[in-house]
């Protein structure tokens, strides 16, 4: 199946494997790949040596182009674009939108750029700056969202500009991805879907957890790090969100501590990236803290597979899945359905 995605990434099959923190490792993303779709590594919870040795992995499990996410105001950031360049990554995937700067050293140096977008203007902004293409995520969607729908969004940010854009928020299937083409759309992006695959490292009992939910089985809340955050409903989400704001700053407090020895940063650099995530945004002081929460509490839930003590972050999409395919079959599968359907379509 060609589309504008797959003939500007050199993959056989428009579908993305988003990076998803402490999921999207070099198993998962070597399997997408190999599949004929576009593996996403996430690099906001690794080390830049953890980084290194993940993308030396991917590369010893396919020969297939692959991506990497990155955090535009991380510290090591500018020292990150450069090991892409090196090792010559095929995507540079970000969640907020990089500098101009940033986006031409990769482009120059023949690395897509492809930012995660929200709203029409930020697809205005990055494809202004030289973006190669978006992946816009409706509020379906896991993790950090806004609260348009899909079906909304979509529309927008595809008259907003003229390069390709991959959706994401909802899809799950074939039924997804040949929507997403109808509208105009060079593909589909999936978090959850991909999350709740046999390659996946995501203990079995999280699996199973994310499995027995319904679609009412979400909520979206500011409680785990300030901004809206869509995860499954948990007694701890609960906790979270009748805490007051002295104890979410002292758990915040204690998470950041935690990420700092994980990660090896140093204090100033956490402190660093904290005023410069308060001069890009409209973050109050408290908010920043809390953004410590994310990473700890995730890496509770998705590696440790402690409930009670972790965050689970998911689309919506969870209600309708009951099953663990392997990622080969799960692409597949997806593009012979919408193929189907879109040939149904034309001949009908």
């Amino acid at each position: 199946m060609k589309t504008a995605l797959t003939e500007l990434a050199g993959i056989r099959h428009p579908v993305v494997q988003t990076g998803m923190g402490w999921v999207a490792g070099p198993r998962l993303v070597s399997a997408t790949a190999e599949a004929g779709g576009l593996g996403i590594l996430a690099s906001a919870t690794m080390s830049y040596d953890e980084l290194a040795a993940a993308v030396k992995e991917v590369k010893s499990r396919t020969s297939r182009p692959f991506g990497v996410n990155l955090r535009a105001d991380a510290e090591d950031a500018t020292r990150r674009v450069e090991l892409l360049i090196s090792e010559e990554v095929r995507v540079a995937s970000f969640a907020l939108a990089p500098k101009k700067d940033m986006i031409a050293r990769l482009k120059d140096n023949g690395v897509l750029v492809v930012p995660s977008v929200g709203a029409a203007r930020h697809a205005e902004k990055v494809a202004g700056w030289g973006a190669d293409a978006v992946i816009m995520q409706g509020g379906e969607g896991g993790g950090h969202t806004g609260g348009v729908a899909t079906t909304l969004l979509l529309p927008s940010v595809l008259d907003a500009v003229d390069i390709p854009v991959v959706a994401a928020g909802g899809f799950f299937d074939g039924r997804g991805l040949a929507a997403a083409l109808a509208y105009g759309a060079a593909g589909v992006a999936m978090g959850t879907r991909f999350l709740l695959t046999r390659e996946s490292t995501v203990p079995d009992e999280i699996k199973q957890d994310y499995l027995a939910r319904d679609l009412n089985g979400t909520v979206v809340t500011r409680k785990v790090d300030g901004m809206p955050h869509r995860v499954l409903r948990t007694e701890l989400v609960d906790a979270l969100e009748s805490a007051g704001p002295v104890s979410g700053l002292t758990r915040a407090t204690r998470n950041a501590a935690k990420f700092r020895r994980l990660t090896g940063l140093s204090w100033r650099s956490l402190a660093t990236e904290g005023l410069r995530m308060k001069r890009g945004g409209d973050r109050t002081w408290s908010q920043v803290l809390m953004a410590a929460n994310t990473p700890m509490l995730l890496r509770a839930g998705l590696v440790e597979g402690d409930r009670s003590a972790g965050v689970l972050a998911s689309g919506q999409v969870v209600g309708l899945l009951d099953d663990l395919p392997g990622v080969g079959e799960l692409i597949e599968t997806i593009v012979a359905d919408a193929t189907g359907i879109l040939r149904g379509l034309a001949s009908g």
